[in-house]
């Protein structure tokens, strides 16, 4: 009977697939969709992320306001983005349905947990009528999973044992073990989680391996699936790899940096979504000369920052959109005093708090200019999740190279979204020198004499000899005395605006992918990196005469910039804002580009891209 059963069911091959797990807070949505991508990347597949968290704490349950989804791409090639179009969802309640159903393609596969459906959960989700009966779903592959009923048949043996609510809790496991079936999915990392995960607590890691299990198995043998697939490993580049976020790359990379430059680093910050997990993981670090510091506010924690680079070490601070508001005073200090800041920017949607867990790029502008006074300082932006890692250790060498403020900016979307990341020999990376110096030349300190980049030196408070001033109180030239001298001013703000552009000497050249010069140039920066990417490669191979370029440092800009621009006839410059680096780009080269903006919490599709790209290329 068994084999007759195999013979129905039709294995086919995909090149990629995109499955999203969304239901109740409380579900374990974020859990399974993990374990989903871990399971993926050990088997070899590409993959890249996107949790979707909801904004409220704990909403009702059943309501719109709490659904929580995590979404998977993963194939046998390279990938950029976490899919356009859902080629499965797995819903656990209606509200869960309703707020994500449109997101799946014609023809796409729909899950759901039939035992959620009931009356009191399809008012919540206001839903008039059954959407699983009134033929609403018509265009999608519907399976109606009892997920429930037979996760706590399942565990039936043992219900007694843990109790009705953990058996409750055990249901997402049955759905995770329906998709391991479906997408032909390895158990055992998710066995192995479970087993380190609740190892002091064996019949609550036998309830998960029962539920989990039951749910493959139901795959197999319930005759409802008329296909299953597969996916084959992705062909990347040879090396050791690991699955990782943007926040925990950027928490390694600042790890990383204080080792090259063999200083210790304070990271400083106030609880703050999407930024909250760098200060959890950087807290795990103390062996490698990392200090963590949860401030009362966002103000403190900036300030700590800078006193701790007063002191010597390297300050970091970290925030969001709300945060970096509050910070703003206190970055201007540092750009007063020349001490070397870093301040990361996990963007969010806002104005206020706005649209906490969801993505944007709205701060640029805040970021540039965004401060009382000629205030300059550093910008820069990381385009993935690995890329968080080379970007916080440039934030850092700049910073102290140049005694300047450096704000990194991310965003929720690659701050909480995973990719495969290949671990960097670390014989290969540049050492960044930290020079304090230990006596006065001649017998007399000057705080502010400069070096050929401009910098003055990183005196380290209760250094014999070294003694100086220090405040946000204007600075004369060279003594670092208070002045209100006129003249002094103007040349304090044109020399710290000249220290900041000299940064675009250490820089790396912008590269641009594709032809060198021609119709079209599709040019981004930060989160968009993927989508662009990838639209482009797509339109390039349909015949399109376009390139792209990717900006990570957004001030000072890379210095072949402006020649890069001027040999395309038109620059496309996508962004999830209203338009903030066109300004800019706009205001600099005097280039009239292409605005395509989108502001909607959400990231690009590369289909939306594709469009929009078409619509101002020509064919080769």
């Amino acid at each position: 009977m068994d084999t007759v059963k195999q013979r129905q069911v039709q294995n086919q091959e995909l090149e990629e697939v995109s499955v999203r797990f969304c239901g109740d807070s409380g579900d374990g949505m974020q859990l399974v969709g993990t374990q989903f991508t871990n399971a993926s990347a050990i088997f070899g597949n590409d993959v890249s992320t996107f949790p979707d968290f909801p904004a409220e704490i704990r909403a009702p349950a059943g309501t719109l306001a709490g659904v929580s989804g995590f979404q998977i791409n993963f194939s046998s090639h390279d990938i950029h983005t976490p899919g356009d179009r859902v080629n499965a969802l797995i819903a656990m309640n209606p509200a869960a349905l309703k707020t994500n159903v449109k997101d799946v393609e014609t023809g796409g596969i729909v899950i759901v947990n039939e035992d959620a459906f009931d009356k009191s959960d399809l008012q919540k989700a206001g839903y008039a009528v059954n959407p699983l009966d009134d033929g609403s779903l018509s265009k999608y592959q519907l399976y109606r999973v009892p997920i429930e009923k037979l996760n706590a048949d399942a565990l039936k043996d043992i219900a007694g044992e843990i109790g009705a609510k953990s058996v409750g809790r055990c249901k997402n496991f049955f759905a995770l073990g329906i998709a391991a079936w479906l997408y032909n999915r390895p158990l055992q990392p998710t066995l192995d989680w479970i087993n380190g995960k609740f190892g002091s607590k064996p019949t609550i890691a036998d309830a998960n391996t029962r539920a989990l299990k039951a749910g493959y198995y139901y795959g197999e043998t319930a005759e409802l699936f008329p296909t299953r697939y597969k996916v084959a490993k992705a062909k990347l580049t040879p090396g050791k790899y690991r699955k990782i976020t943007g926040n925990e790359a950027l928490a390694l990379g600042l790890v990383t940096a204080a080792d090259l430059a063999q200083t210790p680093l304070l990271y400083a910050s106030y609880p703050i979504t999407p930024a909250s997990d760098i200060l959890h993981m950087l807290s795990g670090y103390k062996n490698y000369g990392i200090k963590t510091f949860q401030a009362e506010d966002e103000i403190a924690a900036v300030t700590a920052a800078i006193g701790a680079s007063f002191a010597g070490v390297i300050g970091v601070t970290g925030t969001s959109g709300p945060g970096m508001a509050l910070k703003t005073e206190a970055l201007g200090l540092a750009v007063m005093t020349e001490l070397p800041l870093v301040c990361v920017d996990v963007q969010r949607g806002g104005p206020s708090t706005g649209l906490p867990t969801k993505t944007e790029q709205a701060d640029l502008l805040q970021a540039v200019v965004g401060r009382n006074g000629e205030c300059p300082l550093c910008v820069i932006a990381a385009r993935s999740p690995g890329d968080c890692f080379d970007m916080a250790i440039w934030a850092v060498r700049i910073a102290t190279r140049f005694m300047v403020p450096v704000i990194l900016l991310t965003d929720g979307y690659i701050g909480n979204g995973a990719e495969p990341w290949i671990l960097p020999d670390p014989s290969k990376f540049e050492k960044i020198k930290i020079n304090h110096p230990e006596k006065a030349e001649n017998g007399d300190f000057h705080a502010y004499a400069r070096d050929e980049f401009l910098a003055r030196p990183w005196a380290v408070p209760g250094t014999k000899g070294l003694e100086h001033r220090i405040g946000g109180l204007e600075k004369e030239n060279i003594t670092g005395h208070i002045s209100y001298d006129p003249q002094n001013h103007q040349f304090m703000i044109d020399l710290r605006a000249q220290k900041v552009a000299n940064i675009a000497k250490i820089l790396p050249p912008l590269e641009v992918d594709g032809p060198q010069s021609g119709d079209l140039l599709v040019l981004g920066w930060g989160g968009t990196y993927g989508s662009i990417y990838s639209a482009a490669e797509r339109a390039r191979a349909m015949g399109y005469n376009i390139s792209n370029a990717h900006l990570q440092f957004m001030n000072p800009f890379p210095s072949n910039l402006g020649d890069v621009l001027k040999k395309f006839k038109k620059v496309l410059i996508p962004e999830l804002n209203s338009g903030q680096l066109r300004k800019l780009i706009r205001a600099e080269f005097l280039i009239d580009a292409i605005g395509f903006n989108k502001v909607q919490g959400k990231p690009f599709l590369i289909a939306e891209l594709l469009e929009k790209i078409i619509q101002h290329s020509e064919k080769r």
